[in-house]
């Protein structure tokens, strides 16, 4: 299978985080692509809304054939799939599941955004990206992943999950 690697990120903080984690792996497998690698999981406390349950996060490698915004459909139907309903940005939910990098694209357009913008500003997102693609170059940025996480401002703790 010829395509594109993506990273994608999941994160759940309602409901058996675990187990959605774990559908949205399955359910992305079906619809969007080879998984190549899952990061561990890790947990932090909730980001942008802070009166919420903690995060469980996870970043899977995904080997696609599918263009960037049939990609995105197909994260979406995801989350839909696992109950996600969309009411507050930064909201609880069951499930989140963003592109963070397709290829070394980068994608600006009004639904979609690659790198994701917000990338080299959250631990949560870094470290389990750092986990699996540490000399990963960010293609706007033209720093290693690594780079990143060691410059990242971001003061949330993010801890392997048990």
């Amino acid at each position: 299978m010829t395509g594109v690697i993506a990273y994608l990120l999941l994160g759940s903080n309602l409901g058996d985080r675990a187990a959605l984690l774990h559908q949205a792996q399955q359910l992305l497998a079906a619809t969007a692509g080879e998984i190549l690698a899952a990061s561990a999981r890790y947990e932090t406390a909730a980001w942008g809304l802070e009166d919420q349950p903690a995060f469980l996060n996870q970043v899977l490698a995904v080997r696609t054939t599918l263009p960037p915004l049939a990609l995105l459909a197909a994260c979406q139907a995801t989350e839909q799939q696992a109950g996600r309903e969309r009411h507050q940005r930064w909201a609880a939910r069951t499930l989140d599941v963003d592109i963070l990098l397709y290829g070394d694209a980068v994608i600006d357009l009004p639904t979609l955004a690659v790198p994701h913008p917000a990338l080299p500003a959250r631990r949560f997102t870094l470290v389990p990206l750092a986990e699996m693609a540490p000399q990963l170059v960010h293609p706007q940025l033209h720093q290693t992943i690594a780079e990143l996480l060691a410059a990242c401002p971001d003061p949330l703790e993010v801890k392997v999950a048990n």
